[in-house]
């Protein structure tokens, strides 16, 4: 069992935390303004509990972004002391909503969401993945017709292990899993969102990913 707190309790963060939570690891998520539903479980049933992001992060031996990844940076840099020495699993995409409200524009053009994030947070081990696909497909790969791809980018390569393992337990099997390299490699996986409102416009919300065939 893993101390697994997520900072978002959108539908991503929600969603990785009931398929952890029952995969028996002990997981908080983290809300921006937690009121009196401080370290109060949630009404649905589930075991994880939610708490402030500076607890959440505080009290988990690894930490996995899913917020808004237009305010990401600014968030997670406020936390640089809680996140320190952890690993911080960065599923989102940094872009600029377009006028229908799908992803737009890529924020960090040239660079990516999870480089920012590593030069902010230097004693942190930065992992990107899960971010080129529906956020259903997170947690149920195996529902799809054809097997996805979630690609790893990160400087430290037992973060990465730890991640893939990780992984493992939301039902990802080993050879779906594509290590690309260090952090600079997510510059390619965060650009795959262009993609993504093109398709949801014409399909809408049925699950996909964007995968390695071979």
């Amino acid at each position: 069992m893993t101390s697994i707190g997520i900072l978002g309790a959108g539908r991503v963060g929600t969603n990785l935390a009931r398929t952890l939570s029952a995969a028996g690891h002990d997981v908080t998520v983290g809300r921006r303004k937690n009121g009196d539903g401080r370290d109060t479980p949630p009404a649905d049933g589930t075991t994880f509990r939610y708490a402030d992001h500076s607890t959440t992060a505080r009290s988990a031996d690894i930490v996995i972004n899913a917020t808004p990844g237009d305010t990401t940076l600014e968030r997670l840099t406020s936390l640089r002391a809680e996140i320190a020495g952890k690993i911080l699993i960065d599923v989102s995409n940094a872009t600029r909503d377009a006028d229908d409200g799908l992803p737009g524009e890529l924020c960090h053009p040239g660079s990516s969401l999870a480089e920012q994030l590593q030069n902010a947070l230097p004693d942190t081990h930065v992992v990107k993945t899960l971010n080129t696909m529906l956020f259903t497909v997170m947690t149920a790969p195996g529902e799809l017709t054809i097997p996805p791809t979630a690609y790893l980018s990160g400087n430290d390569e037992q973060a990465k292990k730890t991640v893939t393992a990780l992984l493992g337990d939301l039902g990802w099997q080993t050879d779906w899993i594509e290590d690309l390299g260090d952090i600079t490699t997510a510059r390619a996986t965060e650009a795959m969102i262009l993609v993504v409102p093109h398709v949801l416009r014409r399909h809408g919300f049925t699950p996909f990913a964007v995968s390695l065939a071979r």
